[in-house]
């Protein structure tokens, strides 16, 4: 139950019978004061300027067209042309037990649409970095909430497995002769890798073999496809180790390399050029965006093709967008890359809709992100100046989380810690990146990640657990909550309200792929149940029906912070 989407398209039917016009966008906000009401309508200030009335005058018009008796108990004009609605207590309840014998909690599923989300993208032959952690954990938040809504989801995970590192690395092998790479380890080929680009910058001799090796590899020779197809192997089987303990769903199934597009460049380059979109300039091949400038104010030139014939990311991206179209079927494109992509990207897509590959009613999406700060302020390094591991950053929070439940009491049974140290951890380190709006920088503390109190994965889980708790210690069955829901205390309604909200929400999050948004409504919702809980008896509660009900909010209230951290990637325990 989208509650604003219900009163938004209430007001938009009302303005229409008056004839107003109206371009659609009606301003519905949840109200941030009860005395307000539960929601407020803004939409009549802006509508009433252009048909030059006072917003009031027009407020009062469409409240005689408003159509909402069987929701609201009241409806008023206050201020200016503010139409403040205060929610019906028995329509609260009646959602809240529609909600609770709904399989995905009350939620609308959508006409579903394939969209294809872009995260994760590691290099093959060097380990994942911090760098890496927002986007594989943002993109992946993004995927289950859009699973979840009914959308068939595609994750690609656009993996740098092409280019002249493989040419150095393949002739580096040789040289060592380890051309086999059976015993070979990721951080061996990251050393590896080192050493073949002191090589090849110091000796000419083994930069032309290093050159001639992409050339072979990508004309299908089979001696360097075999090698190849080794080094991505040892970088992807590790990576998926990072990816299951981190609870992220891409599997090796979602790997889409640059490598999957080479196939698609040189017929790309000659239709650009057919079309008259790419032109030769000094020996390379160029596309000039009128809608880019560079720093004369003229046309900005985006290289598809170098003078020796070697591609750029560029070109792979324009491939890449139309097979995600052509082939995939997208109906939409998700990328989730850091914010110094932007302008590359927005460039590759005037260039795929002024070429057709794409129309221009697809929505191509760059969900981009800031950076992870130590407390420096400064890009997160290590002590000693280097970039941090992502295996040895989930490393570190999962000891530091065994430490905590370890030096507390507990109930966890001593063969369970090391599993709910793991929950704890990666839950815990996954959520205080996913609770800051992904456009801003944040600084990187293990003090505030652990936390027990305040907006993190540790108070959320233990709201969780509370709950469940709750149900056990009174031996009670949820199929046993057979009376009809009643809401009358303060501490109930603003609680049944809030639960109500939860598919604003994951709405908005689907949409802007905004997981902090997610959080700070599960943030919200564990504050409400606590004051619940605090002010209003449930076990010991003076009346059956009341004692049902509170017990139904409390039980709606678990399911929906499951299913709000699950959207989150991050696992609950049930005991902490």
């Amino acid at each position: 139950m989208n509650i604003k989407s219900l009163i938004s398209d209430r007001v938009h039917q009302a303005l229409i019978v008056l004839g107003a016009p109206f371009d659609g966008n009606v301003q519905v906000c949840q109200s941030t004061k009860s005395k307000f009401g539960d929601y407020q309508v803004n939409s009549v200030m802006s509508v009433a300027k252009k048909i030059s009335i006072s917003p009031r005058q027009l407020a009062e018009q469409v409240l005689r067209f408003l159509s909402l008796d069987d929701i609201a108990r009241k409806v008023e004009i206050a201020g200016p042309g503010f139409i403040n609605i205060f929610l019906k207590r028995t329509w609260l309840a009646s959602r809240i037990d529609l909600a609770l014998n709904s399989k995905k909690l009350g939620i609308t599923v959508v006409q579903p649409q394939t969209i294809i989300i872009d995260y994760s993208a590691p290099n093959v032959a060097k380990e994942m970095h911090v760098g890496h952690l927002r986007s594989t954990i943002i993109g992946d938040a993004s995927a289950r909430t859009l699973e979840f809504l009914g959308h068939n989801v595609i994750r690609a995970n656009h993996v740098g497995d092409w280019g002249t590192q493989f040419g150095m690395l393949i002739a580096y092998l040789e040289k060592i002769q380890n051309e086999n790479a059976d015993n070979i380890g990721l951080s061996d080929l990251e050393r590896y890798y080192r050493q073949a680009k002191k090589q090849y910058d110091e000796n000419e001799k083994f930069a032309s073999r290093a050159r001639s090796y992409v050339v072979k590899l990508q004309g299908g020779d089979l001696y360097c496809k075999k090698v190849w197809n080794k080094l991505v192997s040892i970088t992807m089987r590790q990576n998926q180790l990072i990816y299951n303990l981190l609870n992220v769903t891409l599997t090796e199934g979602d790997v889409m390399g640059e490598s999957i597009y080479n196939v698609m460049l040189p017929k790309i380059i000659d239709d650009l050029k057919t079309k008259g979109i790419a032109m030769e300039s000094e020996g390379a091949i160029v596309v000039y965006l009128d809608e880019f400038k560079n720093k004369a104010g003229k046309p900005m030139g985006v290289i598809i093709q170098k003078k020796d014939g070697g591609y750029l990311y560029a070109t792979t991206d324009i491939a890449c967008a139309k097979y995600r179209y052509e082939i995939l079927g997208a109906n939409r494109m998700l990328y989730y890359t850091d914010s110094r992509q932007h302008q590359h990207l927005l460039q590759v897509w005037a260039i795929v809709r002024k070429a057709g590959y794409v129309p221009d009613t697809l929505p191509l999406e760059h969900h981009w992100f800031g950076m992870i700060l130590g407390k420096d302020g400064k890009p997160f390094k290590t002590r000693t100046g280097e970039t941090v591991k992502l295996s040895n950053l989930l490393d570190e929070a999962i000891q530091r989380a065994y430490k905590l439940i370890t030096k507390k009491k507990s109930n966890i049974p001593i063969e369970e810690m090391t599993q709910v140290a793991r929950i704890i951890g990666i839950g815990a380190l996954k959520y205080a990146d996913l609770s800051k709006n992904r456009t801003t920088d944040y600084v990187f503390d293990w003090d505030k990640i652990l936390a027990f109190e305040g907006n993190t994965a540790l108070y959320m889980q233990y709201a969780y657990t509370r709950i469940v708790s709750i149900f056990k210690r009174a031996g009670i069955d949820a199929v046993n909550l057979t009376l009809p829901l009643v809401i009358n205390e303060e501490y109930e309604i603003a609680l049944a309200l809030r639960l109500l909200q939860f598919e604003e929400a994951i709405t908005t999050v689907a949409c802007e792929g905004t997981p902090h948004v997610m959080c700070k409504y599960l943030y919200d919702l564990a504050g409400l149940f606590s004051k619940f809980y605090e002010n209003c008896q449930i076990i010991n509660a003076n009346s059956e029906i009341i004692r049902q009900s509170r017990l139904k909010l409390a039980l709606l209230t678990s399911r929906t912070i499951k299913t709000g951290l699950y959207t989150l990637g991050i696992e609950t325990i049930e005991v902490m």
